[in-house]
């Protein structure tokens, strides 16, 4: 029976983990396992990376989060709070219950964000269906309670567990880490756990780095996030292996339970999600009289270019672009985009809201110029269309536009109550280590002097 890696951590959880999506899949093929998942702290940052790696190796990837639970609700935010939350594995059983872990880790970061994305039992129950839940490694909440000996409490949250997710989606989680006293009596509660409650254990593998030599390496970045260097004695470090281990290694420190092994396979038979790729899904846009959105573009564009050129008659090159570029966004299905686009930066212009000229490659395109949406004459200043629309390579088109900063938010309200909140998002910007920044970071957790490091 093989074993599949269920606890992975990769480098998307703010400098805790070492290593990319791709090295955990290949350390996971390299160690012939069929599967493998990918549970960062609080977030989903890497999942869909670790998706694209692991089907393109032909392991099964099962996607999943380790979720903090705040200590009362995820709305208590009161410093005389306790605010250590509690850790729990969730893993996506199917397409619903992918997008129940996104709910769960947007309403985390919205409501519940109180040092960390936190979310209660309340949300859990709203939104635990197509999951599956391991009982979290050593920050977990039963964990926590064994440690404090509150049996009481204990049982409480057994059962509400199982409540929420059901016997058969509710795994007991053990790990070996033999240089921390606390693993093992966790360890020997969780079995005499799984008799009483007839619940199934599970090994998982709480994986930091990809590999064991990654460990100094990953020690590294952990003095980067804390602030500290190597050589503090009192700073946070991980003791013991870390890395995507053998299950060799696991078999023999689990010997008496060997259904632990084999339950990863059975988890991951269970995770089936599959995500597609390449599909546009653009909202539909309300015309004033009801009219098909080409026809509706068309009259705005040839208006607009009339506007443009102070009524004069349109220049034969100004009307042959003009067809060619609707054409173009017809064949491609994109004249929506260009209505909603339209739609907004007129309601900013009619509410004296600055709009910035236009920028980037949009600026090549004379239906831009028409709608009002960019202020260049792309003709006059020979920019082409293509760059911004290639009908041989489809892609979304994008429109950078540039709202005055005091009143931006306007713009975003407005859109909101037209399109509904649901319908709207704000995309997210990641922030990566540059090499120059990297060398000073890694020199200065090192104790290098930054004269030196420089």
């Amino acid at each position: 029976m093989s074993f599949v890696n269920l606890h992975c951590h990769s480098h998307y959880s703010l400098l805790d983990g070492f290593g990319s999506p791709e090295s955990i899949v290949l350390r996971s093929k390299e160690l012939g396992y069929p599967a493998a998942a990918l549970t960062d702290h609080g977030v989903t940052y890497g999942l869909v990376e670790f998706y694209k790696a692991a089907k393109e190796e032909n392991i099964k990837p099962v996607l999943g989060c380790e979720i903090y639970i705040a200590p009362r609700t995820r709305f208590d935010k009161e410093v005389k709070i306790d605010t250590k939350p509690y850790h729990l594995t969730l893993l996506a059983k199917n397409n619903e219950g992918y997008k129940n872990l996104l709910q769960l880790v947007s309403k985390a970061n919205l409501e519940g964000f109180y040092y960390k994305p936190r979310v209660d039992y309340g949300l859990l129950k709203t939104y635990g269906k197509g999951l599956i839940a391991l009982s979290g490694c050593l920050q977990g909440h039963l964990p926590r309670l064994i440690l404090d000996d509150n049996e009481e409490e204990l049982h409480r949250i057994i059962k509400k567990n199982i409540e929420i997710f059901g016997k058969e989606d509710f795994y007991l989680e053990m790990q070996d880490h033999p240089l921390i006293e606390d693993q093992e009596v966790v360890n020997e509660k969780l079995k005499k756990l799984a008799k009483e409650y007839k619940l199934e254990l599970v090994v998982t593998n709480d994986s930091h780095y990809s590999r064991p030599e990654d460990s100094e390496a990953h020690d590294i970045l952990l003095c980067i996030q804390t602030g500290t260097t190597v050589n503090e004695e009192n700073r946070m470090r991980y003791v013991g292996d870390f890395s995507i281990r053998d299950v060799n290694d696991l078999k023999i420190a689990f010997s008496d339970c060997p259904e632990a092994i084999e339950n990863t396979v059975k988890i991951a038979e269970k995770c089936n999600v599959e995500l597609t790729f390449g599909k546009f899904l653009i909202p539909s846009f309300s015309t004033p009289q009801n009219e098909d959105a080409p026809v509706y573009l068309r009259k705005l564009c040839e208006e607009g270019l009339k506007n443009r050129l102070d009524g004069k008659k349109i220049p034969k090159e100004y009307q042959d672009r003009l067809e060619y570029e609707l054409e173009t966004v017809h064949k491609m299905g994109f004249e929506t985009y260009f209505l909603i686009v339209h739609d907004f930066v007129k309601y900013a212009k009619e509410k004296n809201i600055m709009v910035g000229p236009g920028r980037g490659s949009a600026a090549g395109s004379i239906m831009a110029w028409s709608l009002n949406i960019t202020d260049l004459d792309p003709i006059e200043y020979g920019l082409f269309f293509e760059r911004f629309l290639n009908p041989e390579r489809v892609s979304m088109p994008d429109i950078d536009i540039d709202f005055a900063d005091n009143r931006r938010d306007e713009v975003l309200n407005y859109v909101i109550e037209k399109y509904g909140r649901n319908n709207v998002a704000q995309i997210i910007t990641f922030g990566t280590m540059a090499p120059r920044a990297a060398v000073r970071d890694v020199g200065r957790a090192l104790g290098y002097p930054y004269q030196e490091v420089d």
